[in-house]
C-alpha cells in the first residue's frame, strides 16, 4: 500500500496573521503540523523552523551514511527514531534561535508529524502540544494523539473531577512545546493501516472549533477527494466563529492495486509553508488582511 495526502492552512476570521505551517514531503511519505506561539511574530517562526528542520532531517538522513544528532534507541522502530529524532532536533533549533533573540525569546510550537512506511504498512505518529492526529475508520474516528494540556493534566490526576470543576480550568494553557526548554519529550505511536484509512492532522484551530463527529461527516461526505475534505473542514472551523488559525492535513492510505498514480495529491516545497505568508489555499480576504500581532496563546 501507499498512501496520498493534501494539506491547507487558513488565517481564520479573528487573527490578523497565519502562525501555523505545515509541511508534506511525497518523497519520504511524511506530513507535519505545527501551531506557533510566542511574541509578535515569533510564533511564526517556530512553526516554520519545526516544519523546516524536520523537512530537512528527513533529507539529509536519506542516505544511510548520514550522521544523527541523537543517540539511536535500539528499543524502538527506524521509523519512530527517525521521527523522534527529527522533531527533538527541531526542538533544539527553536530553542537555540529563542535565545539568542530578544524578539524570538519564550517562542514555541506544538508539533504533529504522521510517517508512514510502506514496508511495514503502519503509520507512525510523533506529537508534542495540542495538534491532534485522527483516524477514520470503517465510519468510525479515533483521536490518535492526548493532548499535552493542563486540562488533560489536571483529568489523568483528578479522573473524578466534575464538569463544573472543568469549566474553571483555561481550556487553551499547552503543558508540553518545541522550543521551551533544550530537550523535549515526545509522544510517539505506531498503528497498523488499512487500505481505505484516513488520518487527519490538525491544529487547534480547527479540532477547537468543530466536533470529531463533524470531522467524521466531513471525510465521509467528500469521498477519497482529499483537497476537498481539507477545504470542507477549514470553511466549517470558520463558519463556526474561526477564532484561530486553521491547519489541516489529511491522508489516506491507498492499495497498490488501485488504479491511481501512486504520487501525492499535492507536494509543497517546505519554503512555501512558511507562517503567515498566503498561498494558494488561503482565501483573497484572509491574505489581505493587515498584518497586527494576535493575543499570544498561553
Amino acid at each position: 500500500m501507499h498512501a496520498v495526502a493534501h494539506g491547507i492552512s487558513d488565517v481564520g476570521l479573528q487573527r490578523d496573521h497565519n502562525e501555523d505551517s505545515f509541511a508534506v514531503l511525497s518523497d519520504h511519505a511524511l506530513s507535519i503540523v505545527a501551531d506557533g506561539m510566542g511574541g509578535h511574530r515569533a510564533g511564526d517562526v517556530a512553526s516554520r523552523l519545526a516544519t523546516e528542520a524536520i523537512g530537512e532531517f528527513f533529507k539529509k538522513t536519506s542516505n544511510e551514511d548520514a550522521t544523527w544528532p541523537f543517540h539511536f534507541d535500539p528499543n524502538l522502530t527506524d521509523e519512530e527514531n527517525k521521527l523522534l529524532t527529527a522533531i527533538r532536533l527541531a526542538n533544539r533549533k527553536i530553542y537555540e534561535h529563542s535565545t539568542r533573540s530578544q524578539d524570538l525569546r519564550g517562542m514555541g510550537t506544538t508539533v504533529v508529524g504522521a510517517l508512514y512506511s510502506s514496508r511495514k504498512n503502519r503509520m507512525y505518529l510523533g506529537h508534542v502540544g495540542d495538534s491532534r492526529a485522527y483516524r477514520v475508520r470503517g465510519g468510525e474516528i479515533q483521536q490518535m494523539t492526548r493532548d499535552h494540556s493542563l486540562v488533560n493534566d489536571y483529568l489523568a490526576a483528578m479522573p473524578d473531577m466534575t464538569d463544573e470543576q472543568r469549566s474553571e480550568l483555561p481550556k487553551n494553557v499547552i503543558t508540553r512545546a518545541l522550543g521551551m526548554q533544550d530537550n523535549v519529550e515526545v509522544d510517539l505511536q505506531s498503528d497498523e493501516c488499512q487500505a481505505g484509512d484516513i488520518y487527519v492532522l490538525c491544529s487547534d484551530g480547527l479540532s477547537g472549533m468543530i466536533t470529531d463527529r463533524e470531522i467524521l461527516d466531513v471525510v465521509d461526505g467528500c469521498g477519497d477527494d482529499l483537497e476537498a475534505i481539507c477545504r470542507r473542514l477549514v470553511t466549517m472551523a470558520n463558519e463556526h466563529g474561526g477564532e484561530d488559525n486553521i491547519t489541516a492535513v489529511v491522508i489516506r492510505v491507498e492499495d497498490d492495486s488501485a488504479d491511481r498514480k501512486i504520487e501525492l495529491s499535492k507536494t509543497l516545497p517546505l519554503t512555501a509553508r512558511a507562517a503567515g505568508a498566503p498561498d494558494e489555499d488561503t482565501p483573497p480576504a484572509a491574505a489581505a488582511k493587515a498584518e497586527q500581532p494576535p493575543p499570544s496563546r498561553p
